[in-house]
């Protein structure tokens, strides 16, 4: 199995990822690593590449993204040997991970699982079962059947919402393209006007798929009005998986999730510090939890060009070095010493906006605290999104 097939650029070498691999690989259970955007072949492209040693050689066996248990399950299918491709499989997947970069690690894994087909990894999604777009078209068809007259209510309040399932609502607001009425009371009123429905109660399916709708809504971030997720649902879903087969798991997803503690967004600061899925595993893991940002300089990530980092972020004093990229163990005391107290960390989201550069941020109150590795690109470019 060749290390050198991803499609993604990777200004590590194999060296220095190697010894990465080893450093992380020593205490941990679970290795949190996580980007500063989704949207760098450079972020991912690492992500995959260390999380190919750390199965390689460290014996590590499941992967959790940040996705519904459906998904998950549909991707876990995939790299144990089911059918279709890895764009099949991430056809439902949440729109940042359908890339031909996150479809190379799938076909990586499934490789590695054919050549081991006794010991697996496996995958899961960190969310609850979801709602999908099938959801919706079940909904709609059983109405346009049952009721055809409340067919056009329906359809007013379930198709702009479903729109969310390829933009998120909450970027959809930001790029001034959202209908106006939040959706999650779209689909509350929609499950009311279905729940109306002479003969409903015989048809929990179709009940069951409407909910399914609302509960996507409400926990969206847009429904929640909360960029920080749901910590220790997520954090829970990631120790039960632990604890029930005892596997090594990597956990994929961004910095403000991975951090190992507590942080503030600064596009909200005066929310203050919140929890996060990885302060909730350092809580109750200790050292076995390990947290990795990855973090760039400036780049071009396709749909925005991301300026060189102000002063005050530690992407800035991390880019003073003159490599590609390079990376900083703070477990080391003197390293600690160093770098200890409150530090701000570029993030770049969906809501992204070049022109308030200043609040694309977290805050945490003590950079050890929240990072056992900082890895830092040069430059970031776009990733190869699947059609």
């Amino acid at each position: 199995m060749n290390n050198d097939t991803a499609l993604a650029r990777v200004p590590l070498s194999d060296a220095a990822l190697d010894e990465l691999a080893r450093k992380v690989a020593d205490t941990a259970t679970v290795v949190g690593i996580g980007g500063s955007a989704r949207f760098s072949q450079e972020i991912s492209g690492t992500q995959d590449r260390l999380t190919r040693r750390l199965v390689l050689h460290h014996g590590f066996r499941a992967l959790a993204v940040q996705d519904g248990a459906g998904v998950g399950a549909e991707l876990d299918r995939y790299v144990r040997g089911g059918e279709g491709s890895a764009a099949d499989a991430l056809a439902h997947a949440w729109r940042p991970q359908r890339t031909e970069e996150t479809a190379a690690a799938l076909e990586w894994i499934r490789a590695f699982n054919r050549d081991h087909p006794d010991d697996p990894v496996r995958i899961f999604g960190v969310k609850p079962a979801q709602a999908r777009p099938e959801d919706y078209d079940a909904v709609l068809d059983y109405v346009r059947t049952a009721d055809p007259d409340q067919l056009a209510a329906l359809e007013a309040h379930l198709e702009p919402i479903r729109t969310a399932h390829d933009i998120d609502e909450h970027v959809r607001r930001a790029r001034g393209t959202h209908p106006g009425r939040p959706f999650a009371e779209h689909a509350r009123d929609a499950l009311a006007l279905v729940g109306s429905l002479p003969g409903i109660g015989e048809h929990d399916d179709v009940l069951a798929r409407m909910r399914l709708i609302v509960d996507f809504h409400e926990h969206s971030v847009a429904g929640r009005g909360d960029y920080g997720g749901e910590a220790a649902v997520w954090a829970d879903t990631i120790g039960d998986f632990w604890h029930r087969t005892g596997l090594r798991v990597v956990y994929w997803d961004g910095i403000a999730h991975t951090a190992a503690a507590e942080t503030t967004l600064g596009m909200t600061p005066e929310r203050g510090p919140g929890p996060t899925v990885g302060s909730v595993l350092r809580e109750r893991l200790g050292a076995r939890y390990v947290s990795v940002a990855i973090g760039f300089h400036h780049g071009d990530l396709g749909s925005v060009v991301v300026p060189e980092p102000g002063a005050d972020l530690i992407d800035a004093r991390l880019g003073e070095v003159d490599a590609p990229a390079h990376w900083v163990d703070l477990r080391a005391e003197d390293v600690r010493r160093r770098w200890r107290g409150p530090a701000k960390a570029r993030v770049i989201s969906g809501v992204y906006d070049p022109d308030h550069d200043a609040t694309g941020y977290i805050g945490v109150a003590s950079l050890p605290e929240a990072f056992d590795v900082l890895v830092h690109v040069r430059r970031a470019s776009p990733v190869h999104w699947l059609p």
